[in-house]
């Protein structure tokens, strides 16, 4: 069976534009949520959001076709263009065997938003002709592509929050059975809007805290909702044999992905927790998890009270007695929700763990809740050995998904 390396990572995030910015700021818990800059939220319920700060296209789009593109789009370019940089994959890879699996889990949204007020402002003709490949989710691995000449496979996935973490894992798939000798995966998302605050608030989703420091908030008993958040992750996953013949650097070797749906509920996760912990059960089994293993899992952990009991309960059910030796932790409290983005950030943030042996902490916890009993590593990173490291997010319609990273070994 062949394996799978991750040789390229590319991140634009709350936290930072760039990898090393955002790694640094995780494992110093900086805080990347504030009140809402992007627009007027005067007449949200919501006030925060963990938004992307000081972000240049121009660094690398041309200026001709920014109005073409959509913000997640741009993020995603971006990240993109980092993780192929980092890969030095360019010129060495085949053409037809070059993928894209890039995904977001809204799309469009603030192309979306601004056309729909200037239709029900100005008629038909205040609708841009750019309007529709903006917006549309596909886009962003199709724009992705024609950055590249990737000609391989290439599949935009939409599963809401677990969007970047399936496109990780088919991705892997498509490697390790032979459909690729690399690939571009990961989401990107860009939905800090009034329309997406209004409708993830008003469905009740989304913290009404005023307080940036004590809105996100995972697995502290007083949370009450999650932030949303926005940015992308990338990482270039690749064909051991093909990395090592270009002598690529290589950050972990990718072992294993799960991937279940609860069939419980359209937004809330199934209480029981069978279809998440399943998840979990079928990326360790292909992990070959042992017992003696050091483990580090990059929690969902969304700060919603459902979420985070829910999760805790899956990884017991899945782990047993070794849940209580596993590190966890959640770095939505320092970015926020980035939706689709979130499973490609927090990929990079697994595999920087490994590859460093620290765990990036879950800020803000002050007071845990009973029912989330597992070591969170509240506030202060943790300095470990590890072996092997894991993200899972778990989206809207039940969808769960998982991926796992061993500590690479040639």
């Amino acid at each position: 069976m062949r394996r799978v390396v991750v040789t390229g990572l590319g991140a634009i995030t709350p936290v930072g534009n760039d990898v090393e910015t955002t790694w640094n700021n995780m494992i110093n818990g900086v805080c990347g949520i504030d009140f809402i800059k992007s627009f007027d939220a005067t007449d949200c319920k919501a006030k925060v959001a963990g938004e992307v700060k000081d972000f240049d296209p121009l660094k690398y789009i041309e200026k001709r076709e920014l109005r073409k593109t959509d913000l997640y789009v741009q993020y995603a370019l971006a990240a993109a263009q980092q993780a192929v940089d980092d890969s030095g994959i360019l010129g060495k890879v085949d053409e037809d065997r070059f993928g894209v699996y890039v995904g977001s889990g809204i799309g469009g949204m603030q192309t979306f938003y601004n056309n729909s007020v200037g239709f029900y402002s100005g008629g038909a003709k205040k609708v841009s002709p750019h309007f529709i490949p903006m917006m549309i989710a596909n886009i962003a691995a199709g724009q992705v592509a024609i950055r590249f000449n990737a000609k391989g496979v290439c599949l935009p996935i939409v599963t809401a929050c677990s969007t970047g973490t399936h496109e990780l894992g088919e991705a892997f798939h498509a490697i390790k059975y032979g459909l690729a000798d690399a690939i571009i995966a990961g989401g990107s998302e860009a939905a800090v809007t009034p329309l997406t605050v209004a409708g993830f608030a008003n469905c009740k989703a989304l913290t009404l805290s005023d307080d940036p420091n004590r809105a996100s908030i995972p697995f502290d008993k007083n949370r009450d909702g999650f932030v949303l958040g926005e940015g992308a992750g990338m990482l270039v996953l690749e064909e051991y044999e093909h990395a090592k013949a270009r002598g690529a650097k290589i950050y972990a070797e990718f072992v294993g992905y799960g991937n279940t749906c609860d069939a419980h509920h359209v937004t809330a996760p199934d209480p029981e927790a069978h279809g998440s912990a399943r998840a979990f059960q079928i990326a360790f089994e292909e992990a070959g998890l042992k017992d003696d293993e050091k483990l580090y899992i990059n929690a969902h952990g969304t700060s919603t009270p459902p979420n985070d009991k829910g999760e805790t309960k899956a990884i017991k059910m899945a782990l047993g007695e070794k849940a209580y030796d596993t590190l966890i932790s959640s770095t939505k409290s320092m970015t926020g929700h980035m939706l689709g983005a979130t499973g490609g950030v927090e990929a990079i943030a697994a595999v920087l763990a490994l590859q460093n042996d620290i765990v990036p902490p879950t800020i803000h916890l002050e007071e845990p809740d009973e029912l989330c009993d597992l070591n969170y590593c509240p506030n202060t990173a943790v300095k470990q050995h590890l072996d092997v490291s894991a993200s899972s997010t778990l989206g809207f319609g039940g969808h769960n998904a998982v991926v796992v990273f061993r500590k690479f070994n040639d």
